[in-house]
């Protein structure tokens, strides 16, 4: 299972194992002091920078989410500024009936779904720039550059409803709940689906594993908070 690259956007290289056949529940990071409605909460009560960590927490999540849709970075990028600021712009309508981040997670969804409707035939996901992947040695480079590519083709391979449910659970660490809840279908379809995606998986990839897909290093992280900051206004 991937672990959780995204919460600073780090460019951490660690190894996961999806092979597993039971369907466990994500381990969410405890160790934050500050709530995601605590901070929801200091900013409606006017603490407007309190929404950049929420930014950079979810960044990753919905990158990888967007890229599971879009399969287009500078698309993705787009939605997730969108989806960002109509989040900041709808705060006090957020009613913790579920986590902010599966309701960030929703927004995130709609938009991406309502650019798929309107975009034109894209290039493919993997004309990607030299710098995707981080690397720690120059001699493991090449090696690392073409598990990832094999791992991201059979990701991009798996038909939508099924490469959407293994982003989030198995890369994102999402449970079956938070799941369930951000596409609006049922917990035993989510197993049901984790499961079938594993198995295309598996055939595909022939026993390659690697964690570094969809990775949205801390430059772009950056960017995304400048942009999203600089056109809320926030200083």
């Amino acid at each position: 299972m991937f672990s959780q690259i995204c919460k600073t956007c780090d460019e951490s290289v660690t190894f996961f194992d999806f092979f597993h056949q039971t369907d466990m529940a994500g381990q969410p990071n405890k160790s934050d002091v500050i709530t995601d409605e605590e901070l929801v909460a200091r900013i409606l009560t006017g603490e407007k920078r309190q929404f950049e960590p929420l930014i950079r927490k979810y960044n990753q999540r919905l990158y990888r989410i967007g890229m599971s849709i879009l399969e287009d970075e500078a698309e993705t990028e787009d939605a997730m500024q969108v989806a960002y600021i109509n989040a900041y712009e709808h705060l006090d309508s957020f009613e913790k009936r579920s986590s902010f981040g599966t309701w960030i997670t929703r927004i995130m969804l709609n938009q991406c779904y309502e650019q798929k409707r309107k975009k034109r035939p894209l290039l493919s996901i993997f004309e990607l720039s030299d710098n995707f992947i981080s690397m720690k040695t120059p001699a493991n480079e090449l090696t690392n550059k073409e598990l990832s590519n094999v791992l991201e083709q059979a990701i991009a391979q798996l038909p939508e409803k099924y490469r959407l449910v293994f982003v989030m659970r198995e890369m994102e660490d999402m449970s079956v709940r938070e799941t369930s809840t951000a596409l609006n279908i049922e917990e035993t379809n989510v197993k049901v689906r984790l499961n079938r995606a594993k198995t295309m998986l598996r055939k595909n990839l022939n026993g390659y594993m690697k964690d570094h897909v969809y990775s949205f290093h801390l430059a772009k992280c950056d960017r995304i908070v400048t942009h999203i900051m600089g056109h809320l206004g926030i200083i």
